[in-house]
């Protein structure tokens, strides 16, 4: 198989990834040589201590972080060299992200900020498909309201839809539940899995929560900035 072939085969393929970023004492290594592959439609979580290095990781593949060395394949793009431009409109066509701090736009109703990547795509139809999606989240009685109006809850699942709503092979959640109480996020991830489950999407999930990764199917352990160990949870190999 090719190299073309393989970057094909999978929707993300990592390469012999190091970060170094720099600081006032110097250089800081930030991830030290990560292989990893993640099959199209596949959920992964990836789990570690704090510093290992897992919200860099998710940040690389989004190419919001340039790695220092290595290759970097994103639904069958190398995305390794592109310039920001490019980058962008990789994003832009082929991957969600979701935050733990909803990074919604404050002065944009809920439906406005999910039409957001379909207007910067030229899409006709982006408020229907907001509107869609909005209302596949639970929120079709929200449209209007300011993110200010909305509980935390309610703001990720806007975020969600956003996440969705260009249909992306590939979705990227870091700490997702972070800023919800226990119930909340329980029933945000529940919205989570089963959109993932209608789509079939890739779903890559940094995540402190055991219940969360139980629900993958594969967990990816760093430490150091290395992958420590990968495991398929009780429930996913069952």
């Amino acid at each position: 198989m090719t190299t073309s072939d393989s970057n094909r085969a999978l929707a993300i393929r990592l390469a012999g990834i190091h970060l170094s970023l720099e600081s006032s004492a110097g250089p800081v290594n930030i991830l030290n040589g990560i292989d990893l592959g993640v099959a199209a439609g596949e959920t992964v979580g990836i789990v570690g201590p704090s510093g290992s290095g897992k919200t860099s990781l998710l940040m690389v593949i989004a190419g919001l972080e340039k790695p220092t060395a290595g290759t970097v394949a994103v639904a069958g793009i190398d995305t390794t060299h592109l310039g920001e431009d490019a980058l962008a409109r990789v994003r832009r066509d082929h991957v969600g992200i979701v935050f733990q701090s909803f990074h919604l736009i404050p002065t944009m109703t809920a439906i406005e900020n999910v039409a957001i990547p379909l207007e910067f795509a030229d899409v006709d139809n982006a408020f229907d498909r907001a509107r869609a999606e909005l209302a596949a989240v639970g929120l079709a009685h929200r449209l209007g309201h300011y993110p200010g109006q909305l509980s935390g809850g309610e703001q990720q699942r806007v975020a969600l839809a956003r996440a969705f709503v260009a249909e992306p092979e590939v979705l990227l959640a870091d700490e997702p539940t972070g800023n919800l109480d226990a119930a909340t996020g329980e029933a945000v991830m529940d919205v989570l899995f089963e959109m993932h489950r209608r789509r079939r999407n890739t779903l890559v999930l940094v995540t402190h929560a055991p219940e969360l990764t139980a629900r993958c199917t594969r967990i990816v352990a760093l430490e150091d900035g290395r992958v420590r160990d990968q495991a398929r949870p009780a429930a996913a190999a069952s």
